[in-house]
């Protein structure tokens, strides 16, 4: 796509023939002082006789004043009017001095005809053909009033016929020489700008490259960096030597070791390396900037970018094994629920163990659902919401979850002090976040040889929004810990996936609703759920 630049202005253009003006003007104070030396000078009787003696020696010294003035302000004004006021002086004093010496007329009119090439040159093309149509009147109109006066002879016509066609070929040739010259600084003008444009425009991208990029001289000294790199090196990025440069071996000493063998032998180190504390690792690549140059390119790749790449990638990977292990748990789920209804309807079943019965089919339930749930999410299918009492359902949870689950010693209670407080959320994605969030703080919050002890408090917040906090007395997770705890496989278990909490995650977003780790003050940790009121999607 082309660049969209602006117009070059025709200011901007004829500031390029300024150096022409300057020797134009430089000419005319030439012309001037070689009239005034002649008239004034020991080399007088090579003019005379004169037609007028103080009016040739008015003009000359006239004309002397005037140059001057234009050669000093040639720098000053704009160069079209400084020019058409040049090229009119030229053939005001220069037509008046070829009648008053008319013994000099000839060469007056050779040297005008400079006049009227620069003036062509420097003008526009209408405006140069328009001085020397008046040049060409001029000598005819002199040549006129020189055939009243028969004391000095008088003179052919053909002179003034061969200055005029001198005159128009010189305007003609210099003014298309001058629209080139105009339409090449153009054209140059143009290219620079798309150029520097072009320039702006990689400048950006290497700066806004999640990929740090260092320029490094022979010497190991930074030149150029982008945001990135200076992230990547910190502070250190900063540093710099007792010659007040930021040299490589200051701000990376194990990049300058890796980059001082690269030049060596060629060989690149492909293990990631941490350039400061806290900081992402990186692997560098080196290259040259151009063949056979000292100047080294260096790429710093973030370590935690490709790994972000590659977990979209296997979680792309899963989403569809997911779904298709979905499918093949449905089968005998589907048959362990028909064997449950078949024992449930025989009467040799005892009483005790039909209860047995009633926990397996709900768990089957349970399972079916979190089926469900997995194949939605590998489906991206919305979530299916409905109206829920949060209170009422938080109970029925911990019910379900202490038959189901045998705790022991560990406790898991319900709180809060509001009575109702009704949500819009999909039921069972809410039962399958509630089971991990439990799970895991009966398993992982608890202190070193005391048993757990969980609640689920649900409340609304001040601003009124319904949450559920899963709470535990354990010693609670680092921040370090917190940071990453719903990537997805990350996990400090060594039975664990770490799909749980991301899984937890992603379904509270199906639902429009929030899932944060918060650290509480007294100890232990903190599951927050805020979700959505169902006033609140009535009113949108």
């Amino acid at each position: 796509m082309p660049l969209a630049l602006a117009p070059i202005d025709a200011a901007d253009a004829d500031r390029a023939l300024r150096r022409e003006l300057y020797f134009f003007t430089l000419y005319r104070l030439l012309e001037a002082a070689l009239l005034v030396f002649f008239l004034f000078g020991p080399a007088t009787e090579l003019v005379e006789p004169l037609r007028h003696n103080l009016g040739a020696r008015s003009v000359a010294l006239a004309y002397l004043f005037i140059a001057a003035l234009l050669f000093a302000f040639g720098k000053r004004g704009e160069l079209r009017s400084q020019t058409l006021t040049g090229i009119g002086a030229d053939l005001f004093f220069g037509l008046l001095a070829i009648h008053t010496m008319p013994m000099a007329g000839t060469g007056i009119a050779l040297m005008m005809l400079f006049n009227v090439g620069a003036a062509a040159l420097l003008l526009p093309p209408r405006y140069g053909l328009g001085a020397a149509v008046a040049a060409v009147l001029g000598l005819f109109g002199e040549y006129a009033w020189s055939t009243l006066d028969p004391m000095f002879g008088r003179r052919t016509l053909a002179e003034p016929m061969m200055f005029g066609i001198g005159y128009m070929a010189i305007a003609t040739l210099t003014s298309i020489l001058g629209r080139q010259m105009r339409d090449s600084y153009d054209l140059a003008e143009r290219r620079g700008a798309e150029a520097a444009h072009l320039g702006e425009i990689n400048e950006l991208i290497i700066r806004r490259l999640r990929t740090g990029v260092l320029l490094v001289d022979r010497s190991d000294c930074i030149r150029l960096a982008n945001e990135a790199a200076m992230l990547l090196l910190g502070d250190a990025g900063e540093s710099t030597d007792l010659h007040g440069q930021r040299s490589l071996a200051v701000a990376a000493p194990e990049l300058a070791r890796r980059l001082q063998r690269w030049r060596n032998d060629g060989s690149n180190v492909d293990s990631p390396v941490q350039l400061a504390p806290d900081l992402p690792e990186v692997v560098p690549r080196f290259t040259r900037l151009l063949a056979g140059s000292d100047q080294v390119l260096i790429f710093l790749d973030d370590t935690s970018l490709l790994s972000r790449h590659a977990e979209s990638m296997t979680l792309a990977t899963l989403g569809r094994f997911s779904a298709s292990l979905a499918h093949e748990i449905r089968n005998p789920l589907a048959a362990i629920n028909y064997a449950v209804q078949l024992l449930e309807e025989s009467d040799d079943i005892p009483t005790a163990e039909r209860r047995l019965l009633e926990i397996i089919r709900q768990q089957g339930m349970r399972m079916n659902g979190i089926v469900e749930n997995v194949l939605g999410m590998a489906r991206r299918e919305p979530a299916k919401p409905e109206h829920v009492e949060l209170v009422g359902f938080a109970r029925m949870f911990v019910e379900e979850y202490l038959e189901s689950h045998p705790l022991d010693h560990d406790t898991l209670r319900t709180g809060g002090k509001v009575a109702r407080l009704p949500v819009m959320i999909d039921p069972r994605q809410l039962h399958q976040v509630l089971t991990v969030l439990v799970h895991n703080a009966l398993t992982y919050g608890r202190m070193p040889g005391e048993p757990a002890r969980v609640s689920v408090h649900v409340y609304a917040d001040e601003a009124g929004t319904p949450s559920i906090d899963v709470l535990d007395r354990g010693p609670g997770i680092p921040e370090s810990v917190a940071s990453r705890l719903f990537r997805p496989f990350f996990t400090t278990s060594s039975h664990g996936t770490g799909l749980g909490l991301y899984i937890a995650r992603e379904l509270c977003r199906a639902n429009q609703a929030t899932l944060d780790y918060v650290a509480m003050p007294g100890g232990g940790g903190c599951f927050r759920i805020r979700l959505v009121g169902s006033h609140t999607l009535l009113s949108a």
